[in-house]
C-alpha cells in the first residue's frame, strides 16, 4: 500500500474525550472515528489488527476442533424467555419490536440462540461433543461508555459454546479452551493470566477470566510468582496451573494468602471462560439419547473473547511516549518504506524498487511517497506502531546505503542497499 492511497486521518494532538492511553492512540493514528457515545466506526488501519487479531483466533480454534457459525444479532426476545433471562438481564439489553409487534433484542451474548441451533439439530450422545463458535458485533447499552473501545456499547467478539454429555467431558472441553487461549494471547505478543472468576448473568460455578497484563490495567491481579513464570514459559497445562493462586480485585482473599510468594500487577480482563452445566440446556429442552437411550439435558461451557478490547489491551501493554509499539503478529504493517525526499529521482526510484520487492515476497509494506517533512514522517510511523522503518535519503544513498530503524527499541542502523531485503526478511 502506497500512503497516498490509505485513509488514515492522523491527529497531532490528544483528543480531550480521550482518558486512557489506547483511546488517545487509537484516534491520533486514525484506527477509529467516533460515532455516537461508545460506538465507533473502525477505519482502514484499525480494520487491518482487528484481522490481524482474528486470524489468530480463527487459528487456533481450528486447531482446537471448533466450528465457525455467524449467529444473527437481532434475536427473538422468546428464546430469553423460555431460558429465563429476559427480565433478568438489565437495561444493557436493547428490546425492541419488529413490524409484526413482536419483541425483539439487540444480542448482548448468544448462549440462547446457540442451545436453540443444536437442540434443533443433535439428538444423540454419538454426535457429541459439538464445539461452536463466532466473530461477531454485540451490543450492549452500558450506562457510562468510556475509555474507547475498551468500554464500548458495540464491541467485535469471539464467544464459542460447548456441548458435552456431561460434567466430566464438559470439565475436559473447559481444559482444551483454557490451553487454546493461553495459546491465543502468547501468538498475539501479549501475557494473559488466568484468574479465578465470578460467572456474574452468564451462571455456572467453574469460571476463569484472562487478564492481558499492563501497567495502566484497571484490574489489580494477585498471583503466584510461580505462576507468572510458568505462563509466560509457556505452559498451558490446566491441572498444573490451576491451583496457584490467582484472583483479581473483588475475588482477592487475604486469608488465603498465608506463605504464598504472591505478585501483584495490573491488568485488563479480555476473556472470560465459564462452565455452567444445564442452565440453559434444561429450560430450552436441549436434550440428547444417552448410552441407556434416555434422553438427558447436555453439559454447557461458553468462552468469550473481546476482540476489540484486547486490541485496545496491546496497545496499552505497548507503546512509549511516541505512540504505538505493536507486536509483529497483529503489527497493520511490517515495514514502512521512508523516501526522506520523494522529488529526489535516484531517492524514490530505490524506494520503489525496494516497496516492490517486498511486495513480491509478501512482505506487508507500506510506502510513505507523501511529501511531509522528514520530522512529520518520524512522528507519523513511529505513532502507527510499524516494527521496521527503511529510511532513504540522498546523502546516505550516495553511499550505497539506507538506514533500517527498529520501532520497539529506537535502534537505527545503516546497511548496503543490497543487504537492506535480507535484513528486513531475516533472510
Amino acid at each position: 500500500m502506497k500512503s497516498s492511497n490509505l485513509f488514515l486521518p492522523l491527529r497531532k494532538e490528544s483528543p480531550q474525550e480521550a482518558e486512557i492511553i489506547s483511546h488517545q492512540l487509537m484516534l491520533k493514528s486514525g484506527m477509529i472515528s467516533n460515532t455516537a457515545s461508545g460506538i465507533y466506526s473502525w477505519l482502514p488501519l484499525g480494520v487491518k489488527v482487528l484481522n490481524k487479531i482474528t486470524n489468530i483466533i480463527r487459528e487456533e480454534l481450528e486447531a482446537a476442533s471448533v466450528n465457525e457459525v455467524i449467529m444473527p444479532i437481532v434475536q427473538p426476545a422468546s428464546l430469553w424467555q423460555e431460558s429465563g433471562r429476559y427480565d433478568d438481564y438489565g437495561k444493557e439489553m436493547v428490546r425492541l419490536k419488529d413490524r409484526h409487534d413482536r419483541d425483539m433484542l439487540l444480542g448482548p451474548t448468544a448462549e440462547e440462540i446457540v442451545t436453540d441451533i443444536f437442540r434443533k439439530s443433535v439428538k444423540s450422545y454419538k454426535e457429541l461433543p459439538v464445539n461452536l463458535y463466532q466473530i461477531n458485533w454485540k451490543f450492549r447499552d452500558e450506562i457510562r461508555p468510556r475509555f474507547g473501545v475498551m468500554r464500548a456499547r458495540e464491541f467485535l467478539m469471539k464467544d464459542a459454546y460447548s456441548f458435552d454429555i456431561d460434567e466430566a467431558a464438559a470439565v475436559e472441553t473447559y481444559q482444551k479452551y483454557y490451553r487454546t487461549y493461553l495459546k491465543i494471547f502468547r501468538r498475539l505478543g501479549v501475557t494473559a493470566i488466568p484468574v479465578r472468576a465470578v460467572t456474574g448473568a452468564i451462571g455456572g460455578n467453574l469460571s476463569h477470566e484472562f487478564h492481558i497484563l499492563a501497567e495502566t490495567g484497571e484490574s489489580q491481579i494477585f498471583a503466584e510468582k510461580a505462576l507468572f513464570e510458568q505462563v509466560e514459559n509457556g505452559n498451558y497445562d490446566f491441572n498444573s496451573l490451576k491451583d496457584f493462586y490467582a484472583a483479581a480485585d473483588e475475588m482477592h482473599d487475604e486469608s488465603k494468602c498465608d506463605a504464598k510468594d504472591l505478585v501483584t500487577k495490573r491488568g485488563i480482563e479480555v476473556g472470560h471462560i465459564f462452565n455452567f452445566g444445564t442452565k440453559y440446556s434444561e429450560p430450552l429442552k436441549a436434550l440428547v439419547a444417552n448410552k441407556e437411550g434416555k434422553n438427558t439435558a447436555v453439559n454447557m461451557g461458553s468462552y468469550g473473547i473481546g476482540v476489540s478490547r484486547v486490541l485496545a489491551a496491546i496497545i496499552e501493554s505497548s507503546h512509549d511516549e511516541n505512540g504505538i509499539i505493536w507486536p509483529e503478529e497483529v503489527c497493520p504493517f511490517k515495514v514502512v518504506v521512508n523516501p526522506l525526499k520523494v522529488k529526489d529521482e535516484a531517492v524514490m526510484s530505490k524506494a520503489n524498487e525496494i516497496y516492490e520487492k517486498l511486495k513480491a515476497n509478501k512482505v506487508e509494506v507500506l510506502l510513505d511517497d507523501s511529501n511531509k517533512s522528514p520530522g512529520e514522517k518520524f512522528a507519523s510511523h513511529d505513532l502507527i506502531g510499524i516494527p521496521t522503518q527503511i529510511i532513504i535519503g540522498p546523502r546516505s544513498l550516495a553511499e550505497g546505503k539506507v538506514e533500517v530503524k527498529t520501532r520497539s527499541t529506537g535502534e537505527r542502523v545503516e546497511v548496503l542497499v543490497d543487504d537492506v531485503f535480507g535484513i528486513v526478511t531475516n533472510n
